[in-house]
């Protein structure tokens, strides 16, 4: 027990927990989300570093579950589909990773909320763009910005959504591509992180017991997504982002 509450004090576990529900609950409902939630309501009372370690094994198993709920062939043929997006973000994520400790903090603040903001105001605005065709190197620059994001803030959801939703497609599809490019990208992330040494002994824990609160979270969520407008919904969730996104940039530049 010593070892958990000299991370946390008994207050900050409590609202670790409960961030990491609603964080959860998000995701259940619209497959993606959590980690920009997570990330906008750790840091507001830990730092940007523990923050990131405490959503990469929560991002983990979440994802595993959203990827792997329609089976494993369906999941393997996302992959496959989208094979460049998954290597171009995976490189750039790779490198941007190794570049964590050696931010200040008010950096990583605004690497983090800046996406966040830009990309819930243009949503919420009701604004969108469609493609109508895929381009190999439009799918390799994105998975790339959204890779290198990720590498710093675990959050490369933004882009992810903003390129599926362009592209047009199916509800049931895009909850699975989300789950395998999120997934991937975690389990990269998670690796890339015990190289720059942001997961370590002192922050391996914090993580681990994230994954509880978040799995719940995520129950509950996949619970009433069918019993609720999800369009609404999500229009609520980005309104929360924008906030959350703000803060963070406020933070960021005025500390």
């Amino acid at each position: 027990m010593d070892m958990f509450f000299s991370l946390l004090t008994p207050s900050e576990w409590a609202f670790a927990f409960g961030i990491g529900l609603v964080a959860g609950f998000i995701k259940g409902v619209v497959g993606f989300a959590m980690p920009l939630v997570l990330i906008s309501g750790l840091t507001m009372f830990l730092s940007p570093e523990l923050a990131l370690a405490g959503l990469i094994f929560p991002t983990v198993i979440t994802n595993m579950f959203q990827a792997l709920r329609q089976g494993v062939a369906a999941a393997w043929d996302s992959v496959k589909m989208f094979k460049v997006f998954l290597i171009a973000g995976g490189i750039a994520l790779s490198l941007s990773a190794q570049t964590v400790r050696f931010l200040a903090a008010d950096t990583m603040l605004l690497v983090i909320g800046v996406p966040i903001t830009l990309f819930a105001l243009w949503q919420v605005t009701g604004r969108s763009f469609t493609l109508s065709h895929r381009s190999t190197k439009l799918e390799a620059f994105i998975g790339a910005f959204a890779g290198a994001v990720g590498g710093v803030s675990a959050v490369w959801g933004p882009p992810t959504v903003a390129y599926l939703t362009a592209l047009g497609t199916p509800k049931h599809d895009q909850m699975r591509v989300q789950g395998v490019i999120y997934g991937l990208g975690a389990v990269l992330l998670l690796f890339s992180h015990f190289g720059s040494g942001v997961l370590r002994a002192e922050t391996v824990p914090f993580s681990a017991v994230m994954i509880l609160p978040s799995l719940t979270g995520m129950w509950l969520g996949s619970k009433v997504m069918d019993k609720i407008d999800q369009a609404s919904f999500k229009k609520a969730t980005l309104v929360i982002l924008l906030i959350a996104g703000a803060n963070l940039v406020r933070r960021g530049v005025f500390g």
